[in-house]
């Protein structure tokens, strides 16, 4: 795939290895500069690994830590836990999710009677807005799947404040072509630039600091000079962190849906009966998913069935994606299955599929098990405030974990 990004396990951990000696203070000193498709050595490329769990954030930070020890590896460490915040975030306020779902229909449904909205985001999800870096990183994402970070929130000012488009639209794009799409880190990235999560504060991109931090390839002239916050909703009050299952045994069948493609280390120590994989990458949005996106979530799938058929010595099988429950109900009554134990994704289409398919699976006598992974049960309760909160949480995180 383009720029090496090879939807496998055996890639990300080729990938891990040699980043690490390059986790420390080169690292932090370098990460922010996007010196464009040609040159990422200064950052680690491991987004769409992690975001599919490919490879796991534990992996990473042992890497990182094991290489430079927790000072000069800093950074880095930080970067993995600021993925885990949004998704913690978002578990514990889902209305955040559903929210933005029903205003990306909204707008959506605003391209029929509005040409002239319709007209302006073509253009800028085709690079054609007439600004430079902006249209730039447009075709990037479309033809790679992935942008630096950095151009990820230049992207999005320019899209909110400059270009005056709807913020949930911009978030949609993203979500349809990255291949490290995530709903929690893409949506309430999008709502931080745009002012929504930390409420009032927005980021303004400037033409000097995108010409600094791209070494002079980009200066955009006539960006907004001012960015204000679009109306926003109170937040949601915070819920606990969710709690995962446990599995007591029995005849079960192991799932993967794409979320989490680790599947020697989730598995109970027994093998299952019957091995299915479903995708929900389809459900990111109402639009269809970018070529990048499908190919590297489907890559990852396929991957990660063969992977763990080859562990447990069980033939793995491909479900219909667009019909989850039937699918599921179906797959436990040939194998007799009393159980189907998944790993628990986190708020996105994953979860929405298996929310609105068990209580169909309950009703045939097949009781769905979400496990949870540590990494996710250590990192979810800290989620509660901003990120700086959790931040100061670090070490003794990374010794609950046992990576201290």
């Amino acid at each position: 795939m383009e720029g090496g990004w090879r939807p496998d396990r055996a890639s990300g951990l080729a990938r891990l290895a040699e980043f690490a000696p390059r986790a420390g203070s080169a690292y932090a000193e370098r990460r922010n500069f996007d010196f464009g498709p040609a040159d990422r050595s200064n950052v680690s490329g491991l987004s769409p690994y992690l975001r599919h769990r490919l490879i796991l954030e534990d992996e990473a930070l042992s890497a990182a830590l094991a290489a430079h020890g927790p000072e000069a590896a800093g950074k880095f460490v930080e970067e993995v836990f600021w993925r885990s915040y949004y998704k913690g975030w978002m578990e514990r306020r889902p209305a955040i999710w559903r929210a933005y779902r029903v205003e990306l229909d909204r707008q959506l449904a605003r391209f029929e009677r509005n040409p002239g909205l319709f007209a302006a985001y073509e253009a800028a999800v085709s690079g054609r807005a007439g600004i430079e870096g902006f249209d730039d990183w447009a075709r990037e994402l479309k033809e790679t799947g992935w942008l630096h970070n950095h151009a990820r929130m230049w992207f999005a000012s320019i899209w909110i404040f400059t270009l005056r488009l709807p913020w949930v639209l911009g978030a949609d794009f993203f979500l349809r072509h990255l291949m490290d799409g995530d709903p929690a880190s893409n949506t309430l990235g999008w709502r931080w630039v745009a002012g929504l999560h930390t409420q009032g504060k927005t980021y303004l991109a400037r033409a000097e600091n995108i010409e600094t931090y791209t070494a002079g390839r980009f200066r955009p002239a006539g960006l907004a000079t001012a960015a204000e916050a679009p109306p926003a909703s109170a937040l949601p009050a915070t819920a606990p962190p969710p709690r995962g299952e446990r599995f007591g045994g029995g005849r079960y069948g192991l799932l993967l849906h794409g979320e989490d493609c680790s599947p020697e280390s989730l598995a109970p120590p027994y093998p299952p009966a019957a091995i299915l994989g479903l995708s929900a990458v389809d459900g990111r949005s109402p639009l269809p998913a970018g070529v990048r996106a499908r190919a590297f979530a489907e890559g990852a799938l396929r991957d990660a069935l063969a992977r763990a058929s080859a562990r447990f010595g069980v033939e793995a099988e491909r479900g219909e994606d667009r019909l989850w429950p039937a699918a599921l109900i179906d797959w436990a009554r040939r194998h007799d299955l009393h159980f189907i134990v998944t790993a628990r994704p986190a708020i996105g289409p994953a979860a929405a599929h298996l929310d609105a398919a068990e209580p169909e699976m309950e009703a045939a006598g097949v009781r769905l098990i979400r496990l949870m992974r540590p990494h996710d049960e250590v990192a979810w309760p800290h989620a509660d405030r901003g990120f700086f909160a959790m931040r100061r949480q670090i070490p003794s995180m990374l010794v609950s974990l046992g990576l201290a």
